[in-house]
């Protein structure tokens, strides 16, 4: 059986990524050009700059994820793209890229619904010699899967009945829980992105009084704002916030830093663990930037009676790779896009992408 080739295009946030991905696990390249270091100056993301910089990256980064596989553009089978949620000025970046390749090539585009695309982060590896290749969430446990979205913008629980089919249980209110991690890194002094720096200076931290915990009963839902809030109050106690001349006690802002990753990663990986035996699920997918924390994950395991799956951390975060993989499945039921797709920023995780308005195209069958 034929392989197929998709070349994935993300451009939803600040990370313009381009992939080429096999039959939906095998990745042959994986791009990504970070604008980390532009946005940090501000303390967070500059839509304005971030779609500015996606205009200057995406040809260069497609161009790139395409030679890096061996491949010309003729070679793939389809188009995949971010179509929401996310920045509509950063998605339309990506989107009208999409459109030229497709139309250029006269090959499917396939708009692609981001929070499912972390979800299916889970299914991809890189191809390494003497290596052997672990079977896909659905392979190893069967549906139905749990699924954990935790990211800057996102923080979702749903249930994913097959491919596809998605059914959101649990959401933030407030703050999603990377938002939290960035405005707690910023409280702190310790710049932005505000998830990986928490994580490594938490590790030095010795135990404090825990803050606390938005159990939100009777539901899966999540509150991060009066967490954030909490860490607002302590730092002004213990002379984290404003910083003092010469810089806070490093000792201090550890204990903070520690106090408030524990109490992120107990909520949600309590509330996940619980949901998973309420649903009757067979294993636990989670993604998104977020999902890279040592400490989320260890809690999650740790409290879980199914197994948990999560990508290597370089597949957590923005990438073109899961909307490859996405796309796969997408195109398996016979799904397209027509040209008039539009970026839609307030996507869920349980929504189409969009209404198809090109004819459906002929269901790809399993390869194998």
């Amino acid at each position: 059986m034929s392989e197929l080739i998709v070349l994935g295009v993300e451009s939803s946030c600040d990370d313009t990524a381009a992939a080429v991905v096999v039959d939906g696990r095998e990745i042959r390249s994986n791009v990504v050009t970070s604008q980390a270091e532009l946005h940090a100056r501000y303390g967070g993301i500059v839509p304005e700059l971030a779609s500015r910089s996606h205009i200057q990256q995406i040809v260069p980064v497609v161009r790139a994820a395409l030679s890096e596989a061996d491949l010309a553009l003729p070679d793939v089978d389809a188009i995949a793209v971010t179509s929401g949620p996310g920045l509509a000025g950063s998605l339309i970046v990506g989107l009208n890229m999409a459109k030229g390749l497709a139309a250029a090539s006269d090959k499917p585009l396939i708009g692609v619904n981001h929070l499912q695309g972390h979800a299916y982060a889970g299914w991809l590896y890189e191809p390494n010699p003497g290596v052997q290749v672990a079977p896909a969430p659905d392979e190893l446990c069967g549906f139905p899967l749990l699924c954990l979205v935790v990211s800057g913008g996102h923080t979702d629980l749903a249930l994913l009945k097959s491919h596809g089919e998605f059914e959101r249980i649990g959401r933030t209110r407030d703050d999603a829980a990377g938002e939290a991690f960035d405005k707690a890194a910023r409280l702190m002094g310790l710049g932005y992105p505000g998830g990986p720096a928490i994580q490594k200076i938490a590790a030095l931290g010795g135990p404090s009084e825990p803050l606390p915990r938005a159990w939100i009963r009777g539901t899966w839902d999540f509150s991060f704002s009066g967490l954030k809030t909490a860490v607002l109050h302590r730092a002004r106690a213990e002379g984290i916030y404003p910083a003092p001349d010469g810089g806070p006690d490093s000792d201090a802002v550890a204990a903070l830093a520690r106090a408030f990753q524990e109490a992120v990663a107990d909520v949600i990986a309590t509330k996940t663990a619980r949901a998973a035996e309420e649903f009757g699920v067979n294993g636990i997918v989670i993604g998104g930037g977020v999902a890279a924390n040592s400490a989320l994950g260890e809690a999650l395991s740790d409290r879980s009676n199914v197994p948990v799956m999560s990508p290597p951390p370089a597949l957590c975060t923005d990438n073109g790779a899961m909307i490859a993989a996405a796309a796969f499945h997408y195109l398996k039921r016979g799904e397209r896009s027509g040209f008039d797709l539009d970026v839609t920023p307030g996507l869920t995780i349980e929504d189409a992408p969009s209404a198809p308005s090109a004819p459906a195209a002929t269901p790809v069958q399993d390869p194998g």
